[in-house]
């Protein structure tokens, strides 16, 4: 099914220098906030309190916050959730003092400050359970990578696994670097959208790759370029189509899901863009790069036992 079809081939690899150049600008930006800014981790991985609090009128933030600080909180962090009458508190460990006493002096606080405050949820997370759940997190995305890697090198010839590779790679390290840059809160939900565009940006390469291969099979007069030209483009109805429905989907939960799925929708939004970018821009200019031609694709030849050489 096509939305439209475009009769002649675009150059994409005219400009896969400077496509690539970019790439790699953002690449290393995004490489360096990641390690000088760091995740602005969520509780569930750095351990303390969440509190859901509801107000008879719109809640104001920057009092509920100064009250907390001037308790004794620290690093306190308030924000609407769902309604200007709902909002969602997160407060490191304390130490000295217990889950129950805490929450009895976090009560006690917003009430001074506003009477008709009701806290309708407490949650308490340790540190060894955050660690725990930060741990059990980058394992999972280990795992997740190095499956994909070894189904890319089983899949394709050696070109296209490494173009592959490098591509998803980029799409996790941009949306990384984004989420370090304005320090969004990275939280269990966050990475469960990270291996879900994993999955989504290898699924849009690997359509692109197969239509390269089945050109290097029908198009015996052209080059390479010409030949990869040829295959993104006649996918790029499917790529647009399939991006544009999972982005109206991905939208609607971004402005209508609430606080709680803002984020997680906020990086497959991001996920889906870049993703869809590195599939046609970042992915099939490396293959070319690495000298993908029709030779490659063809299978080697055997030696029966009389010593000459058949197909």
């Amino acid at each position: 099914m096509e939305f439209f079809r475009i009769q002649r081939d675009i150059s994409f690899m005219r400009s896969a220098r400077t496509t690539i150049f970019i790439s790699a600008l953002f690449f290393v930006v995004a490489v360096a906030l990641l390690i000088a800014r760091g995740l602005n981790l969520s509780i569930e991985f750095t351990g303390g309190m969440l509190i859901e609090a509801r107000y008879a009128q719109a809640a104001q933030l920057d009092p509920i916050r100064a009250a907390l600080t001037q308790s004794g909180f620290k690093e306190v962090s308030a924000q609407s959730f769902g309604s200007a009458q709902d909002v969602l508190i997160r407060l490191p460990n304390q130490e000295g003092m217990s889950n129950e006493k805490l929450s009895e002096k976090v009560r006690d606080t917003l009430r001074a400050q506003d009477s008709s405050v009701e806290l309708r949820r407490v949650e308490f997370v340790g540190p060894q359970i955050g660690e725990e759940l930060l741990n059990d997190g980058g394992l999972a995305l280990i795992l997740v990578s190095i499956g994909i890697v070894v189904y890319l090198w089983l899949r394709f010839e050696w070109q296209f696994a490494i173009g592959a590779i490098v591509a998803t790679a980029h799409d996790i390290v941009i949306i990384l670097g984004l989420f370090a840059l304005f320090q969004w809160e990275f939280s269990l939900s966050v990475l469960a959208a990270v291996l879900a565009i994993l999955g989504y940006s290898v699924n849009d390469t690997v359509v692109v790759f197969d239509r390269i291969r089945e050109n290097f099979r029908k198009m015996r007069a052209g080059a390479v370029p010409e030949i990869i030209d040829n295959a993104v483009t006649r996918t790029l109805s499917r790529t647009i189509m399939t991006s544009f429905t999972t982005q109206l989907m991905v939208l609607a939960i971004l402005f209508l899901g609430g606080e709680t799925l803002f984020y997680f929708a906020l990086a497959l939004t991001i996920g889906i863009v870049v993703g869809t970018y590195s599939s046609v821009l970042v992915a099939s200019p490396i293959v070319m790069w690495l000298g993908i031609s029709r030779a490659s694709l063809m299978p080697a030849k055997k030696e029966d036992e009389s010593g000459s050489q058949r197909p």
